[in-house]
């Protein structure tokens, strides 16, 4: 659904991104879809972008989910892969390195 030519937002339309994933609320009325762009750049300013073209995702995603109510979808910045990288180079510190072989 995420090809240039699906809809013309010219903010969108040389933009490479990947749905990371998406959480559902309970009721399934709402789902929070995080985001990432090629490459790991900050996707932050396609995020209005992303909204204008809701509206159009959610009439072509509504006959596949066979739900009685579509989801309001919200698009939020996929931050997992910049929080895992800098969990590891903490990890990888020496003063931290030290201090888990100690406990080994």
């Amino acid at each position: 659904m995420f090809l240039r030519t699906e809809f013309h937002d010219p903010a969108l339309a040389t933009a490479h991104l990947t749905i990371s994933e998406v959480r559902m609320s309970p009721d399934l009325k709402h789902a929070m879809v995080f985001v990432t762009k090629l490459g790991n750049q900050d996707v932050t300013p396609l995020l209005p972008s992303l909204k204008r073209v809701s509206p159009f995702l959610r009439a072509r995603i509504a006959p596949r989910l066979g739900l009685r109510v579509t989801p309001e979808l919200k698009f939020l910045p996929d931050e997992a892969l910049e929080q895992a990288t800098r969990i590891n180079k903490l990890l990888h510190k020496p003063e931290v390195a030290r201090d888990l072989e100690e406990k080994a």
